[in-house]
């Protein structure tokens, strides 16, 4: 077996699961199904008769924009995370690994059951304040933790991801027509790829974030990591992981909430709550980056905004990078 996905054959699934002793001897396979839209990896729902789990397997592309090409080891820095950070209260706040096979770039992970993503709040324009300090404490935990000196640096996922954040939303001929996205946002995105100041900022934060760095970051803290079910909350998906600043994860986070709100608020919330040091004026930065890119790059959110309030939002990103 070399790749899975919803349509490998039962037989052959159970065949490759019980050679790796991941079922057990009488374990029968009764499904396979997905447990949401992946965009990074191939991810799977195994049930059997006894229990379910989930398979993730990640391939030498982007599952959702497979033109893109990425790095299939990006699979082993998810395990790395998970193994990190075990040994401290992000335990009750990530899934358990149950097996891992780095010949097939397939880790298997304990089944958090039918969760659901927090992009709801894009949605519902709010985020209950419980969550959001559960968010932030548990953020603040995986920062604290001891980055050892064999985590994976993840560069080249690093690259790719450069690439969308700092580089393609900025060019002005990307070959991205954004009013395939909304009529309106292309002519609406030329003011920031054509402003120099704007884009000094974002070239020199972009070197930042291709530099080494000290803090372990989940790499992608946004509302489709953040997974609910019942009165748990799990953070999942770290395959961005790599040590660097911690005002990269916390800007990510803050320019989420402020697209789902329209409210700057929550970026000195953020910053107030977080137990740990952290520059204020370079989380702004990278939140209003995060906020420039998924308006105006490739990955865009189920972000549901007029072209007006699209416009106050790209604004409210421009004042957070210059000030």
């Amino acid at each position: 077996m070399t790749t899975i996905d919803i349509s490998t054959p039962l037989p052959e699934l159970q065949e490759y699961l019980l050679k790796r002793e991941w079922l057990n001897a009488k374990e029968k396979i009764t499904s396979i199904e997905k447990p949401g839209e992946g965009n990074m990896n191939v991810v799977l729902r195994v049930v059997t008769d006894q229990r379910s789990f989930i398979l993730k397997q990640s391939r030498a592309y982007v599952q959702k924009y497979q033109e893109v090409k990425a790095p299939v080891e990006r699979i082993t820095v998810e395990k790395s995370f998970y193994q990190a950070v075990r040994d401290n209260a992000v335990n009750a706040h990530i899934p358990n690994i149950l097996g891992y096979d780095s010949a097939e770039n397939l880790l298997l992970l304990e089944d958090l059951g039918h969760c659901e993503d927090m992009v709801s709040i894009y949605h519902k324009r709010a985020i209950p304040a419980k969550e959001l300090d559960r968010l932030i404490f548990i953020l603040g935990l995986i920062h604290r933790k001891n980055v050892e000196d064999d985590f994976p640096d993840n560069l080249e996922m690093r690259r790719l991801n450069h690439q969308h954040i700092f580089v393609l939303p900025f060019l002005e001929d990307n070959g991205l027509d954004l009013d395939d996205v909304q009529p309106g946002l292309q002519e609406l995105s030329i003011p920031f790829k054509t402003d120099t100041a704007l884009k000094s900022v974002v070239d020199r934060i972009g070197k930042k974030y291709l530099s080494p760095g000290k803090t372990l970051l989940h790499g992608d803290y946004y509302p489709g990591s953040w997974m609910t079910e019942a009165d748990n909350l799990y953070v999942i998906d770290p395959e961005f992981a790599f040590p660097g600043f911690a005002e990269f994860d916390m800007g990510v986070m803050a320019a989420h909430l402020i697209m789902a709100t329209g409210k700057k608020r929550f970026l000195n919330q953020i910053h107030d709550r977080y137990q740990g040091e952290a520059d204020k004026k370079l989380m702004s930065q990278v939140a209003g980056i995060e906020i420039i890119r998924r308006l105006i790059g490739l990955a865009q959110l189920p972000l549901e905004r007029d072209i007006g309030e699209k416009r106050k939002l790209l604004k409210k990103a421009r004042r957070l990078i210059l000030g």
